[in-house]
């Protein structure tokens, strides 16, 4: 493409820069901590830069997908092309990653700062950032693959940075395994689709997979079941998404993830790797949205039907999980869970922008959530029970307006970003052409969590300081031997973590403004047109909005009222509605029991696979093996016995035969006269008697 852009050209650089930077701090000594830092967030910041000129190149042309594609290799006459992209869609997503990416690297110079592992922790942050990067960007289903297994690497060796915990240990492995599961689903109908379409470039100047040639012939094939090949194709790469964005069944990894260093939880729960699923569906939208004509386009195809139920189901169930937790960072896990859910509703009732403008907004809350927790665990010295907590609004003041900024853009308060953004995707569920149920599951969901902060906002910075007198005793011990005087109760955290809080605060209150109902611009913009300010849409758009700040209030005012009302002043004291409804909690708190469920059927099923399988091989195969083993052995006994007393002892003797002859033959050369008229003599006499016989036998 001879026209094509420098920055379209060079956006390789935005991933490669940290990519760079993670192989350069793998090379170096731990001890190298500034060296590791520098390269990692310098990297960050100027991928951030590039992302930025992408931006405004994409901004000028938003209704352009602009691509540049390079050969990899060559089998015959097949060439394999790579690529990388630049749209509205990945404009957008490389300045969240970039921006988001940079505020948790910086704030991990602060949180990270006594580990012994500080540089190695550097190197597989660079490496996470970069591989999702390279999803974002990818012009290529085979390259998005490749970022994203990277991806998925990276995230084990972070979940399980502190490998010396066991439950960390154990949680990164589930996460590697599970996410793996849905992976190979992926493969599968990327397989599919380069095998009906020859190839895996979204866009190649009308041969992309994407493109209208390649999706009128995936819609124009049907499967066996009757349905068309496009769905099944999204079907099956529903599958990777549902593992990495942790929707039912597959979320089982995502909220034993925080077991992990807290920038770790908020990189993944917010900025990446869990926001690669609902990329991946938003870039394949064209496919999972296609028709089999006459098929009136309003009516949703069955892949984003099966998103849109997916993604209604799991909102509510993280937000009832949610409700039940302790662990400051769980709650925010199952509140991902529950997020992602929505996102993916929004992709299924609404389109891509719709979705997408939740995962942005979130991004950056939930970002600031993660990050604020991780600011009141450092201030605690690593407490995270928020039954161990309370009023800290007095000790982090700056942290408790942070996070209650967060607090109010998750639970859609109105004005924050994620009152826009969830609005969004209830408007789009409540004219869904199918059925309303999504909708008010949605809405349910939205009530529970407001319903959920409020309650955690009310354990960790409402009420008495609730450290036992052991804890304390401890701190106070740790004061007198450090002689840090500000320890002996919970501290506000040092300027390098609190700058990004205050960032990711402003963004949590103001960047909904991008794309409310009278101005839309966001969507507009990742719809390729322009917006318009139009004060009737946002009129016709308000009664509902009107219902959902009800419930926003109504779900604040009923955790207001149990926790807040009534303070906790015990740490040993039983949650409130453990107290009323005991088994519900527990069925809350345990998560349906899924994962235990999980561990008594497909874990067992799988064990005694496993176990059958090795009887099989031991008994059955090896078995199989020994027969043919010993036929074998026994069979070359016997050609060793005809070998030796047969084939060896008749060619023996007649050797000895001809080597009889030999001797008797070098007996008549000899050499000596004597011996030749002998044999004359003797000769001529039995001829002579021949000769005489004959002549009397005549006679």
């Amino acid at each position: 493409m001879t026209n094509t852009p420098w920055i379209v050209r060079y956006l390789w650089l935005i991933p490669a820069l940290p990519l760079l930077a993670g192989g350069l701090i793998a090379l170096a000594k731990q001890r190298h901590r500034s060296f590791a830092a520098a390269a990692a967030i310098g990297s960050m910041v100027v991928a951030f830069l590039l992302s930025i000129a992408a931006f405004l190149e994409a901004l000028g042309h938003p209704d352009v997908k602009q691509f540049f594609n390079v050969p990899w290799f060559q089998v015959g006459s097949d060439v394999l092309k790579l690529g990388w992209m630049l749209d509205p869609l990945t404009a957008v997503m490389l300045v969240m990653v970039t921006l988001v990416g940079t505020l948790i690297f910086i704030y991990s110079t602060g949180y990270m700062h006594e580990d012994e592992n500080f540089a190695r922790f550097f190197c597989f942050l660079a490496l996470f950032a970069g591989a999702m990067l390279g999803v974002v960007l990818s012009n290529s289903l085979l390259l998005l693959f490749m970022c994203w297994e990277i991806m998925g690497l990276t995230s084990y060796l972070l979940i399980g940075f502190w490998f010396f915990k066991p439950s960390a240990a154990a949680a990164a492995k589930k996460a590697f395994l599970v996410t793996r599961i849905g992976d190979l689903g992926f493969f599968l109908g990327m397989s599919w689709l380069y095998a009906h379409t020859g190839t895996l470039l979204f866009y190649d100047g009308g041969a992309g997979c994407l493109e209208h040639s390649a999706i009128a012939s995936l819609v124009a094939h049907t499967t066996a079941f009757g349905w068309p090949l496009a769905t099944m194709i999204t079907l099956l790469l529903f599958c990777g998404a549902v593992g990495k964005s942790g929707q039912l069944p597959l979320h089982v990894w995502l909220p034993d993830a925080m077991e992990g260093p807290t920038p770790v939880s908020a990189l993944i729960h917010a900025a990446t790797m869990v926001a690669a699923g609902v990329f991946l569906m938003a870039r394949i939208y064209p496919i999972a949205s296609a028709h089999a004509l006459p098929m009136p386009e309003l009516t949703p195809t069955l892949a984003l039907e099966v998103v849109t139920w997916a993604g209604a189901l799991t909102a509510v169930f993280g937000s009832l999980c949610a409700v039940a937790q302790f662990d400051v960072k769980r709650i925010l896990a199952y509140s991902t869970v529950a997020q992602l859910g929505y996102m993916m509703m929004g992709i299924g009732v609404g389109g891509v922008s719709v979705g997408m403008f939740h995962l942005i907004t979130h991004a950056f809350f939930k970002a600031l959530l993660f990050l604020g927790a991780g600011s009141v665990i450092h201030g605690c010295d690593g407490e995270q029970d928020i039954r161990k907590m309370g009023g800290l609004r007095g000790y982090m003041k700056i942290t408790f307006y942070a996070y209650a900024a967060g607090t109010l853009a998750l639970c859609g308060f109105p004005l924050f970003s994620g009152f826009w953004s969830k609005d969004e995707i209830l408007g789009a569920a409540f004219v869904w052409s199918i059925s309303r149920i999504p909708f008010y599951l949605g809405a349910f969901g939205a009530l529970l969590t407001a319903f959920y902060m409020t309650r955690q906002i009310a354990y960790v910075f409402a009420g008495p300081l609730r450290l036992s007198q052991s804890e304390m005793a401890v701190a106070i011990h740790a004061t007198h031997h450090d002689g840090a005087d500000h320890k002996r109760h919970p501290h506000e955290s040092p300027l390098v973590m609190i700058v990004p809080l205050i960032l990711l605060a402003f963004f949590a209150v103001f960047l909904g403004f991008a794309g409310t109902a009278a101005w839309p611009w966001f969507q507009s913009f990742l719809d390729g047109g322009s917006a318009t300010l139009s004060f009737a849409a946002f009129t016709h758009a308000l009664p509902l909005m009107l219902v959902s700040i009800a419930l926003v209030f109504l779900g604040i005012g009923i955790g207001w009222a149990i926790y807040h009302r009534r303070r906790i002043t015990v740490a040993a004291e039983a949650d409130r509605l453990q107290q009323a409804q005991p088994q519900l909690f527990a069925l809350l708190q345990n998560a349906f029991y899924i994962e235990p469920f999980y561990r008594a059927t497909l874990v067992k099923l799988s064990d005694f696979l496993a176990v059958l399988a090795d009887l099989f091989d031991r008994f059955l195969w090896g078995g199989l093996v020994k027969v043919v083993s010993m036929i074998t052995v026994g069979i070359a006994h016997l050609d060793s016995f005809i070998d030796s007393n047969g084939i060896n002892a008749g060619f023996d003797e007649g050797c000895e035969v001809v080597s009889s002859g030999g001797k008797l033959g070098s007996m008549l050369e000899a050499g000596r006269v004597q011996g030749y008229l002998r044999a004359i003599g003797a000769a001529l006499i039995v001829l002579g008697a021949f000769l005489l016989w004959t002549i009397g036998r005549r006679a």
